[in-house]
């Protein structure tokens, strides 16, 4: 089966079919970055984690380019109430951020942009559409996109322009030719970043951003563009419009769009104050557990977020770590070994199956636990050897496609340091008296138990994979 995915433009399931063969090109809005990230922003990194990790599974070499918001009207309020350089405060949080994307375990997209390092860009992008007629210059220094020189305005939301709002983040202007023109520019105000133009100082509008910096990294087509649900109108909506007007190509082939993240029925928002942060999560739980969590539902669903929920997210985790157990027998022929060889190619072609059908986490999830299943009773049966390590590395392959580590969790590698230590001077005594078999097994299966044995010159020290 090849790769299909749910495009949002077309609201239809479509094959997956890149500008380039073998090459993806994939931009993701990212936070806007004034306050402390919540898990409703990690929902959105990890879901574009699953779909570049599988990308990159089936051969593809992906370019994956997330932007920070750096300038914003939210960052700028931020800083009149706390005194602060409005790029300072930009600048932390989007260092936590990606911080706290690495103890996610969200692979480092390719190119992390910033709005305040794409400025030129922007004043380009700008100036051609207004040399084109599709943008115009007020007055009061502002610059507007013409949404009626667009006649596909409104084809990925399927709003009718008379149906269309405002897309900029501030009131409505009595300078706009009509009431669905999105600025693209905004005129200096005293105390605000700004930057010198063509129309006078200034700051970019919410939407021109995103497809400057898209344009800049990516080039005039991609393969996909993604974000959370609630950006299909009016930010995508004028992306598309800006950016095919100024290119005259189709922006992008494939819409995806991820689900809120909810919280007491709710959109988690800071807005609404319903939220909890990514470090407040992780003080708690074990990144694979949001993983699991995120996984365990259809990414473009809405997702309930509570402590049942969680806690269904702890046991699942602990489920798929017992298959990473080292195995009691050392049966390498026979009846049960041929059961897991079968389960476990079944098990990968489940798992390749339902990520080729739009992503589908949730069925990739549970060809996981039907290996995990195959597994633990392999080990029951008491095979071992080659024909038990493989079942186990396809297990550890698979799950690393859902970004899983597996690994040990807090405190428990205190707790087994005793018995760690006791076994590594068991075998540095084996080593001594030349026994390199036996102290080599030890080694080998405390491997498969995720412990990892260093040999240096001052002796042999131990880590948690």
């Amino acid at each position: 089966m090849s790769l299909v995915v749910y495009n949002t433009l077309t609201r239809e399931y479509e094959p997956f079919v890149t500008v380039e063969p073998g090459k993806v090109r994939m931009y993701v809005c990212g936070p806007t970055v004034y306050d402390e990230a919540h898990v409703g922003h990690a929902m959105s990194s990890i879901v574009f984690d699953f779909i570049r990790r599988y990308l990159e599974y089936k051969g593809y070499e992906v370019r994956h380019v997330m932007n920070f918001t750096d300038v914003d009207d939210k960052i700028i309020q931020r800083a009149r109430r706390t005194g602060e350089d409005p790029a300072a405060i930009a600048a932390r949080y989007a260092e936590k951020y990606q911080k706290q994307m690495e103890q996610l375990n969200v692979l480092r997209p390719t190119v992390l942009p910033r709005v305040s390092q794409t400025i030129p860009e922007i004043i380009q992008m700008v100036a051609d559409l207004i040399e084109k007629g599709h943008a115009y210059v007020t007055p009061a220094g502002d610059v507007y996109f013409r949404v009626r020189t667009d006649p596909d305005y409104g084809k990925l939301s399927r709003r009718r322009l008379e149906a269309a709002v405002s897309g900029t983040r501030v009131a409505t202007s009595e300078e706009k030719e009509d009431e669905g023109d999105f600025a693209l520019w905004k005129a200096a105000k005293p105390g605000e970043p700004s930057w010198d133009s063509p129309w006078g100082k200034g700051r970019p509008g919410w939407h021109i951003e995103c497809s400057a910096m898209s344009l800049h990294h990516l080039g005039d087509q991609i393969d996909i563009h993604g974000g959370g649900n609630d950006l299909i109108f009016p930010h995508h909506e004028n992306e598309i419009a800006q950016t095919e007007c100024y290119t005259g190509k189709p922006f992008a082939r494939y819409w995806l769009h991820n689900g809120m993240l909810q919280l007491k029925g709710e959109k988690m928002s800071k807005s609404l104050g319903n939220l909890v942060t990514i470090d407040e999560f992780l003080s708690r739980h074990s990144a694979d557990v949001l993983r699991v969590v995120i996984a365990g539902s259809g990414y473009r669903k809405p997702l309930a977020f509570n402590d049942d929920v969680v806690a269904d997210g702890e046991r699942a985790v602990e489920r798929l770590r017992g298959a990473l157990r080292p195995p009691t027998g050392n049966l390498v022929s026979g009846p049960a070994v041929d059961a897991l060889a079968s389960q476990t190619a079944k098990a990968r072609a489940d798992f390749e199956a339902a990520m080729d059908n739009d992503f589908n986490t949730a069925g990739a999830l549970a060809a996981l636990f039907e290996l995990v299943r195959a597994i633990n009773s392999a080990r029951d049966a008491g095979v071992g050897g080659q024909p038990f390590a493989e079942a186990q590395a396809t297990f550890r392959q698979l799950s690393s496609v859902l970004g899983l580590q597996l690994t040990a969790p807090r405190g428990e590698g205190q707790s087994i340091a005793p018995f760690v230590d006791l076994l590594l001077a068991v075998r540095q005594d084996l080593r001594k008296a030349k026994q390199w078999a036996l102290a080599d097994k030890i080694r080998d299966e405390l491997k498969a138990l995720g412990v990892i044995v260093e040999d240096t010159p001052q002796g042999s020290t131990w880590r948690l994979q």
